[in-house]
């Protein structure tokens, strides 16, 4: 097999629960463990040294995501860490705030990435996190009443959100006796941002002093939209509306990981088979998306390689027709399996698969000769939106962001899931962690997802007919055990897409918190784009490929 990966350093050698407490010691109060992790519950005022112990003491330098919660008698936030050179070591850090003055130690001084979850958490919840460098709303405007996620909010007061004085935010942070600052909007309609988002931008002459991404633009509740659904039928649909442009499946399977865990459901194996094929098929469909965008954004190049990228999405999108019956909105899988077998008559979707499997290549080589050896292009990303590994760690970035940098981290192969551990097929990392090298990742992975669907197509074509089970034998009404607590995530097209759920024994989760890639990957524009020019901040932007509807969610 090639999915084996460099030996790991001493400090990350598998700890027992035990151990970790042990190492923790007097800063544990109490045990709470999860269904994937152990679970250490500490005082709101001892959060960074907790982390910190984690992290420099233990190996534990991913903050996958913040999920927060309101209760009767308290508030709580919960950091879900990981390991990027192991990411099946987890461990949950749960921090109860009071329930009359709810305020907690900020993480953001040891995982920068806890900046933007905190402020989410602070916005739609209303624990403050002290410390925090900048705790304010993030989805919501400043003017906004109440916090949406609290137990006493009242939806129906009315809200005036008003428009605020054309100033430069940051003037003071920037202006001194020998130079001056211009504040510049970029969005948040504009075709450059990808979507709707606002980037605050301060110029120093003509070199970015800084930008600020604002998001909140294309909220829709999506969390809160899971937890008043039922998990065996309601909860599927909305996976396909998160990252709404390729990634349906993809989606899909980040919440049936979870809920298959949690409700300890085994998928057949069958399944398993066609989930891979059609979850590497969306991951195409998302990367020729991301090829064709980022050409149009650094050389314009709309009849070519847009079109050309544009025209092998498409090919793709025919196939997960045939096999979901959709385009975008797919709703194909179901807990415990999918929703119908391969389309008939199989040997015309087998041929479909294989033709255009066959002609991938000399696309792929196309690519290559319009884009990576067009001097302009070259000019436009190579050493620009520079991301080093270890601040593409300290972000949380995943996905081909963190794999640019040379950060060697995919969920397929580190905390396996589907039949990925049983096909061939390699992690694509390059080194340059510049514009250029994310482009290469992506176009590189495009080859290693059609050595994977080409596997399983063989797989699927020599399968026993009488074998072919496609679904478990799920219970109709899913009552998980009340407060089991479980965060699964997948390898999405744009990185480490997770859930976390909390049960409460009915039929509907209790907290249903979304991790998305977008929103860890987002946040490190700042850090690509700061002494550049404006052209690279475009150009650092494309190369994240965020859709806002994931972000926002």
């Amino acid at each position: 097999m090639s999915l084996e990966r460099p030996d790991s350093v001493d400090d990350d050698v598998e700890r027992t629960p035990d151990e970790i407490e042990a190492l923790l010691g007097d800063l544990v109060v109490d045990r709470d463990d999860h269904l994937n992790a152990p679970g250490f519950v500490i005082r709101p005022d001892t959060v960074q040294e907790t982390l910190r112990t984690l992290k420099q003491q233990a190996g534990y330098d991913h903050l996958s995501v913040v999920s927060a919660q309101e209760y009767e008698n308290r508030y709580e936030s919960i950091y879900h860490l990981k390991k990027y050179d192991d990411p099946t070591q987890e461990v949950s850090i749960v921090v109860p705030a009071d329930k009359d003055d709810p305020v907690s130690e900020s993480a953001e001084p040891v995982f920068r990435t806890a900046d933007w979850h905190e402020r989410e958490a602070y916005d739609l919840i209303g624990i403050e996190y002290d410390d925090h460098p900048d705790l304010r709303r993030i989805l919501l405007p400043e003017t906004w009443q109440g916090h949406p996620l609290s137990m006493d909010y009242d939806k129906d007061r009315p809200q005036i959100a008003t428009l605020p004085a054309h100033a430069n935010p940051l003037e003071d942070h920037h202006k001194d006796a020998e130079s001056d600052t211009m504040f510049l909007n970029i969005g948040p309609h504009h075709p450059a941002t990808h979507g709707v988002l606002h980037l605050k931008t301060v110029l120093d002459g003509e070199q970015v002093a800084d930008v600020e991404p604002d998001i909140g633009y294309l909220h829709r509740s999506e969390e809160q939209m899971a937890q008043s659904g039922t998990y065996r039928h309601q909860i599927m649909p909305y996976p396909d509306r998160w990252d709404y442009i390729s990634a349906g499946l993809l989606n899909e399977w980040a919440y049936a990981r979870a809920a298959e865990d949690l409700a300890d459901i085994e998928v057949p194996e069958y399944a398993q088979v066609i989930r891979t094929m059609g979850a590497e098929m969306c991951r195409i469909a998302a990367h020729m998306l991301a090829l064709a965008t980022f050409a149009l954004d650094i050389n314009g190049d709309f009849t070519a390689t847009f079109m050309y990228a544009i025209n092998d999405r498409e090919r793709v999108q025919n196939l997960l027709e045939d096999l979901t019956g959709q385009r975008l909105m797919f709703n194909y899988f179901r807990l415990g399996g999918v929703v119908w077998d391969l389309p008939e008559p199989r040997e015309e979707f087998f041929s479909k698969t294989r033709d255009f499997l066959d002609q991938l290549p000399e696309s792929v080589e196309e690519y290559h000769n319009l884009i990576t050896s067009n001097e302009v292009f070259q000019m436009r990303t190579i050493d620009t939106g520079i991301l080093p590994p270890e601040v593409a760690k300290n972000y949380g970035a995943t996905g081909p962001v963190a794999r640019g940098s040379g950060v060697d981290y995919d969920l397929r192969r580190d905390d396996p899931y589907g039949y990925y551990d049983e096909l061939d097929w390699d992690v694509v990392t390059e080194d340059g962690g510049d514009n250029f090298s994310r482009l290469l990742v992506r176009m590189r992975e495009v080859e290693e997802s059609a050595k994977i669907i080409e596997q399983c197509v063989d797989l699927l074509e020599d399968w026993p007919e009488d074998e072919r089970n496609i679904q478990a034998n799920v219970p109709r009404t899913l009552r998980p055990d009340d407060d089991a607590e479980i965060y699964r995530a997948v390898e999405g097209a744009k990185g480490e897409l997770g859930i976390y759920i909390r049960a409460d024994g009915t039929d509907k989760p209790a907290r249903f918190k979304i991790r998305s890639p977008c929103f860890s990957n987002l946040q490190t524009l700042p850090e690509m784009a700061n002494g550049e020019y404006i052209p690279d901040v475009i150009a650092a932007l494309g190369s994240l490929d965020v859709v806002l509807g994931e972000v926002d969610r």
